[in-house]
């Protein structure tokens, strides 16, 4: 039986994905924007079955980034293989709204895909999306979206091209504007390949919403002119809005050692009837061919993502399935599942050791702050699942509150929290948000909250689809807290974003995460308030 890739290879918020061979192993590196440590790397040796591996960019000489906004921070990082090095290029974005872009651009490298990586080597903040070409003659490019504020006639002003000097570690000569993209527009995300005495060039465009596409030029020369692929574009689900993976763009390609080539991209799937994505823009793959013309297109129908794709021939390689259940213990520190928002000092944020067998929060700012909240997540991976955490604190005021959290960004989320109020005394409230934009309030799911005991307290939360429901442990048994809760705002769409018409139906483009689910702690009085969670568990439950 021909072994297949299921699509998506890396399900959840999964998003720009760069990936690389290095040997018999197979590397992908995507976006983490605002969660930290920065870039998330997956591992394969058969293209089928993937594994996170590592986060490179995690601690405060790589990486800071606190105050940066919502969808902001870690951009399209780019990683390769050459002269025995991992290079990774990546941006740090310090604003996207309006006019102006903050984004500032680096490289660090590895002898190891575990490391160690290096302090950065600053590249430039011209734009963002940078990636390394490099070329069979030993020189190093660096590449990027050139962002214009000026709009004349667009922001996305190109692609530009600098070589890198890799003695001097500064990006040295000339700056060419290499390409200005395709019709459809708003070119970004560039990667550069040769082959047969061409370059190629695939950039995103279209936006990373349903107009999203992979664009493909070649030329003789490196710095151009660039020629449109014959059909503008090899991957893109704008043509097919019946289409599974939707979104479909921002690519990268590999080569198999048998000369197999497989390219990787952006997807997402929103909500059956829906234009929301509650898991973000995922990583998907496709096999792809050589034209007897030099130019690459799927293998199959033209530019839709298909959700399952022939796998090469390469031995299975399995990997142990992630658990369901997450203890915490210091010596093997937080489980590589999970991640927190901005700060490179988690210290200040969470500790394995102050409560053995524990994971402590200590509470900081309120839920959505850009610099210092206390909250430990990981992503959603499923469109539907449960996931349960035991929490013990003592809040001595309604300004104190630690529990279970359903998170987007500061303007979307869903909180069951143990907090105080004046008549009730220690006791369980919801907080939620659903994405208003841009005054969104915190709204409470209880009109009285409920008193609970001193002592430890099960949360546990069930999502199906677009619907979130709250649950406690009372008696030794679950029961139903609060109202349904819309978990469909929890998504790229929701909120936030310019909004772009359709089929019918608005949808925003200006968020670029995904729905994650964990534990918080906050103590807007800045007693940092200590919450201790035992176990964290999260169970999908893949659709029939």
């Amino acid at each position: 039986m021909t072994p297949v890739i299921r699509n998506p290879i890396l399900p959840g918020f999964n998003a720009d994905p760069s990936i690389c061979r290095a040997g018999d192993d197979y590397y992908i590196a995507v976006s983490t924007f605002e969660w930290y440590p920065g870039v998330q790397i997956h591992h394969s040796r058969d293209l089928v079955n993937w594994r996170l591996v590592t986060r490179p960019l995690n601690r405060a000489s790589q990486l800071d980034m606190r105050g940066d906004p919502d969808s902001c921070g870690i951009w399209a990082p780019c990683l390769t293989y050459s002269d025995g090095l991992f290079w990774l290029v990546y941006t740090d974005v310090k604003r996207k709204s309006g006019s102006f872009k903050d984004a500032h651009n680096y490289v660090v490298t590895a002898p190891s895909i575990e490391g160690p990586w290096s302090d950065p080597v600053y590249m430039n903040s011209s734009g963002f999306d940078p990636s390394f070409f490099h070329d069979d003659d030993g020189r190093k490019w660096h590449v990027n979206l050139l962002w214009d504020h000026r709009g004349r006639p667009s922001r996305f002003g190109g692609i530009v091209l600098q070589e890198y000097d890799p003695v001097e570690k500064k990006l040295v000569g000339p700056i060419s504007n290499i390409f200005k993209g395709s019709p459809l527009g708003l070119a970004e995300g560039p990667h550069l390949y040769k082959r047969d005495g061409w370059y190629y060039l695939i950039v995103a465009e279209g936006g990373t919403g349903y107009s999203h596409a992979v664009t493909m030029a070649r030329s003789r020369n490196l710095t151009g002119p660039y020629e449109l692929h014959p059909d503008t574009h090899v991957v893109t689900s704008r043509f097919h809005p019946d289409a599974t993976l939707q979104r479909g763009g921002h690519g990268d390609f590999v080569e198999t050692p048998d000369g197999g080539t497989y390219m990787v991209h952006l997807c997402s799937r929103p909500l059956p009837g829906l234009y929301r994505s509650v898991l973000g823009r995922e990583t998907s793959i496709q096999k792809c061919v050589w034209g007897d013309d030099g130019w690459l297109r799927l293998d199959g129908e033209k530019f839709v993502p298909q959700d399952e794709v022939t796998a090469p021939n390469l031995p299975a390689h399995p990997f142990p399935a992630e658990p369901e259940r997450y203890e915490f213990n210091q010596d093997k520190g937080l489980p590589l599942a999970f991640q927190w928002l901005r700060s490179p000092y988690p210290e200040r944020l969470f500790s394995l050791t102050e409560c053995p067998g524990h994971l402590r929060l200590f509470g900081r700012e309120s839920i959505g702050s850009w610099f210092e909240q206390s909250l430990v997540a990981r992503r959603q991976t499923d469109f539907d699942y449960d996931a349960e955490t035991e929490v013990d604190c003592d809040p001595t005021s309604h300004l104190q509150m630690a529990g279970l959290i359903a998170y987007y960004n500061r303007f979307a989320y869903h909180y069951l929290c143990v907090s105080h109020d004046e008549k009730a005394g220690r006791s369980l409230q919801i907080f939620y948000c659903n994405g208003q934009w841009p005054n969104g309030m915190t709204m409470l799911g209880l009109d009285n909250p409920i008193s609970v005991p001193d002592g430890p307290v099960r949360l546990r939360v069930e999502v199906r689809g677009a619907a979130l429901r709250f649950f406690y442990m009372k008696d030794g048994a679950w029961t139903r807290i609060g109202p349904v809760l819309d978990n469909s705002v929890l998504s790229d769409e929701s909120g936030e974003g310019e909004q772009s018409k359709i089929t019918g139906s608005f949808v925003g483009i200006g968020n670029f995460t995904g729905a994650f689910v964990g534990m918080a702690a906050h103590d807007l009085g800045g007693l940092a308030m200590p919450a201790d969670f035992s176990h964290f568990t999260y169970k999908n439950l893949p659709k029939e």
